[in-house]
């Protein structure tokens, strides 16, 4: 009896774990979402002290994203300095998000998008020049993007 009982349990056992097999179209049960897409609008010649719009339009499968969760921009500038710490922009229709700015110094500037529709988040960096940029600006720009130095610690 015990020689049949572990063939048995044995064959019992090759059974079961076969039915747990991947099914062919698991990666399809999942939720796939669809990414954000931001295209940003800056003047290409900005003067210091002159007032003007950034803006931002966002799409999601092509249409566009007129009720998004959240649209924030941060402008920094390349010394460090944050002229505009993370502030939401206003809707201004067609997907459009913009923020009036002035800057009251010449230089290089970021632009950080923090923009999420539906389950979706963006978060793309943008550069800009304002007025003429100082000779440790020139260098910056010739060296490329520094490499990230980890997050702002806002998140949403």
């Amino acid at each position: 009896m015990k020689n049949i009982y572990w063939p048995l349990l044995a064959v019992l056992a090759l059974v079961l774990l076969s039915a747990c097999s991947v099914r062919s179209d698991a990666a399809d049960l999942y939720k796939q979402e669809a990414p954000v897409q931001i295209a940003v609008d800056i003047p290409k010649k900005v003067a210091a002290g002159e007032t003007f719009t950034i803006q931002a339009e966002l799409t999601q499968n092509g249409e566009p994203v007129d009720e998004a969760n959240f649209v924030h921009f941060e402008v920094r500038k390349q010394d460090g300095s944050i002229p505009y710490p993370m502030k939401e922009a206003q809707a201004a229709g067609s997907g459009v998000y913009e923020m009036q700015v002035n800057f009251r110094s010449d230089g290089l500037y970021f632009l950080e998008v923090h923009a999420g529709s539906g389950d979706a988040i963006s978060n793309p960096h943008y550069q800009f020049i304002v007025g003429e940029l100082s000779e440790s600006e020139l260098d910056s720009l010739k060296q490329g993007p520094a490499p990230d130095a980890g997050n702002s610690g806002h998140h949403h």
